[in-house]
Parts: C-alpha cells; structure tokens; sequence
C-alpha cells in the first residue's frame, strides 16, 4: 500500500518547510499524537499525498486530520477544501477536520473524535 500515493519531490520539500513552521494548533495536536500516544497509532504531520499536503495522517487507518483557521470559511477555500478532499477520499482515506479553536480551547474533545474514528476504521495495535 502506497505511503504517499505519488507525491512529487516538491510536495516533499513542501512538507518539510510546513513542518519547520506549524501552527499553534498544529504543535498542540502533534504533541498528543506524536510517539504513538493516541492508542499506539502512528501519525505523520505535514504528511505528502500526491499533489497534497496533509496536516496529520495515519497510514494504517487511513486517516487524515486537518486543522482549519478562519480562512477555511472563505467559500473559494472551502469549495478547493472540498475538492482536495474528494481527491483524496478517492486513495480510500478518510477525513476528519477541526477547527484550530476547537483544538487550542478543547483538544480533549478532539482527541476523542480521533479515537472514536480510529476505532471505527482500524483494528487496534
């Protein structure tokens, strides 16, 4: 099964540049799920699929997160929000997305969305 569906040489060194500049939310987050913290699952951040960039990702259930500022409620964002995820839904991923407030003002809540869909969409470790 393919790790990063395709994604160019650039999209790497894209995703590094993202990863050397996270957002609060994002550092928030990573700090929960890096190091197999949440129920032994592996997660990625700022993770290349194909022509995309993706905030986390988890190989084994398939699983991408997003984090979303304001600008995600800008319709021209959310329609090429809505596309990119059809892109990717197509690889068999899901998606979950949480807005960077939800994160910065309830991360537990957060993290047990994440674990409910884990245990929907994978067996455990």
């Amino acid at each position: 099964m393919p790790l990063f569906y395709g994604a160019s040489i650039e999209i790497f060194r894209r995703a590094e540049i993202l990863r050397n500049h996270m957002t609060e939310a994002e550092q928030l987050l990573w700090n929960k799920l890096n190091h197999k913290q949440l129920n032994g699952y592996r997660f990625r951040r700022q993770h290349p699929i194909n022509q995309f960039i993706v905030d986390f990702y988890c190989h084994r259930a398939k699983l991408v997160i997003e984090l979303d500022g304001e600008i995600h409620l800008k319709e021209e964002v959310a329609e090429r929000d809505q596309g990119r995820e059809a892109m990717i839904r197509n690889f068999g991923i899901e998606i979950l997305r949480f807005r960077n407030q939800d994160v910065k003002e309830n991360i537990d809540k957060v993290l047990l969305a994440i674990k409910h869909k884990l245990s929907e969409s994978a067996p455990n470790p």
